[in-house]
C-alpha cells in the first residue's frame, strides 16, 4: 500500500469521530478526510453552537475547524456539537446519522477531556488515599462512561449490516500497561479499560459482522503538547534542543513523537481494509498499522516512540 491511502477509499463511507475537536481525534477525522469519508465531528468546543456546552479545556479548537479540515482534504466534514456524558444529547445524535445517513460505517470513540485533570508530572504517582476524589472520578466518567453511552446509542446504527468498525482510542496497549502504573489509579484504570472496551465490544459485534479494536498513539504531538514546548507541527523539532526562549527542552523520546495524522491514517486504513476482521478485539499502535498497511506520517516518517518501551 502507498503512503496514502486512495483518495477515494472510503467515498461514500459514512464515519463518527467522537471527540474530533482536537488531537488525536482531529488528526483521524482529517485522515479519513483524505480517503473521501463523510466524517461527523463531534464534540463540545463549537464556534457556533450552544455556549453552555463547554469543554474541560479553555481552548480555540473548535468542532467546525475540524470539519473544514476534512472537507479541506477532499472528505466531507460535518460539525455537530454534542457532550458524550449526556445520554439524551448523544441520543439525538443517533437520530440525526439515522434521518441524515441512515447507517454508519466506522465509528470512533476518541472522547478524553480529561487531560488537565490528569495533571503535571510533579502531581503523578499521588496514591488513591491522597489524590481528589472527585477529580478522579470525573476523569473516569469522561473516558469510559463517555464511550459507553456513545456505543450503546450508535452502534445500532453500525451492526444493521455487516463489515462496521468500532474503534476505541486509548494510551498504550494491552500489552504494555499490563505490567506498567499509569499515573494515578484512576488513569491507569481509563486507559486499561478502554483497551478491554475494544475487546469485549469486539465479542459483541462479532455476531454482526463488525469489528472492534483499541488503537493508541505513540508520543503525540496534540495542540496541548506542542504549546507545552513553545512549537507549532511546522517547527516541532526546535523543541529538542532548547532553543525557544521560555519553554523547556523536550526529552529525548520527544524525537520519535507523531502527529495527530498518523494515528488517523491507520484508522483509515483498517476502514478501507476489506480483511479489517482480521484487527478484532486487538489492541495495537499506529506504529504497528503502519507497518502493516505501508503507510508514514505527515513529514514521511514512521516514528515508533512505543519500541523503547516493549
Amino acid at each position: 500500500m502507498a503512503a496514502l491511502l486512495d483518495r477515494d477509499a472510503l467515498r461514500g463511507r459514512v464515519a463518527v469521530v467522537a471527540g474530533a475537536t482536537r488531537g488525536a481525534g482531529r488528526g483521524i477525522a482529517a485522515a479519513l478526510g483524505e480517503a473521501g469519508a463523510t466524517v461527523v465531528c463531534t464534540g463540545r468546543s463549537s464556534r457556533s453552537g450552544t455556549k453552555s456546552i463547554r469543554s474541560d479545556y479553555d481552548r480555540p479548537e473548535t468542532i467546525e475547524e475540524t470539519a473544514e479540515l476534512v472537507t479541506g482534504l477532499g472528505g466531507v466534514g460535518i460539525p455537530v456539537q454534542v457532550d458524550h456524558l449526556e445520554p439524551e444529547q448523544v441520543r439525538r445524535l443517533a437520530q440525526r446519522l439515522r434521518t441524515d445517513h441512515g447507517h454508519v460505517d466506522v465509528l470512533v470513540n476518541d472522547i478524553w477531556g480529561a487531560e488537565v485533570l490528569k495533571g503535571p508530572p510533579p502531581s503523578w504517582n499521588t496514591p488513591i488515599w491522597d489524590h481528589d476524589l472527585q477529580t478522579g472520578l470525573r476523569m473516569l466518567r469522561l473516558a469510559v462512561d463517555t464511550h459507553l453511552i456513545t456505543s450503546h446509542h450508535l452502534l445500532p446504527l453500525l451492526i444493521d449490516r455487516p463489515g462496521g468498525l468500532l474503534v476505541e482510542v486509548t494510551d498504550g496497549t494491552t500489552a504494555s500497561n499490563r505490567n506498567r502504573y499509569r499515573i494515578s489509579v484512576y488513569y491507569d484504570l481509563a486507559k486499561v479499560a478502554v483497551n478491554r472496551l475494544a475487546f469485549s465490544q469486539g465479542h459483541e459485534l462479532t455476531l454482526y459482522g463488525g469489528t472492534a479494536v483499541a488503537v493508541t498513539p505513540g508520543w503525540l504531538r496534540s495542540e496541548l503538547m506542542l504549546d507545552n514546548f513553545g512549537v507549532a507541527e511546522g517547527n516541532w523539532r526546535d523543541a529538542l534542543d532548547g532553543s525557544v526562549e521560555g519553554y523547556p527542552s523536550a526529552p529525548a523520546g520527544f524525537e520519535e513523537s507523531e502527529s495527530p495524522r498518523y494515528i488517523g491514517r491507520g484508522i483509515a486504513a483498517i476502514a478501507a481494509d476489506v480483511d479489517r476482521a482480521r484487527w478484532n478485539q486487538r489492541s495495537v499502535t499506529s506504529s504497528e498499522l503502519a507497518r502493516a498497511y505501508g503507510f508514514t506520517d505527515l513529514d514521511g516518517r514512521r516514528p515508533d516512540s512505543w519500541a523503547e518501551q516493549n
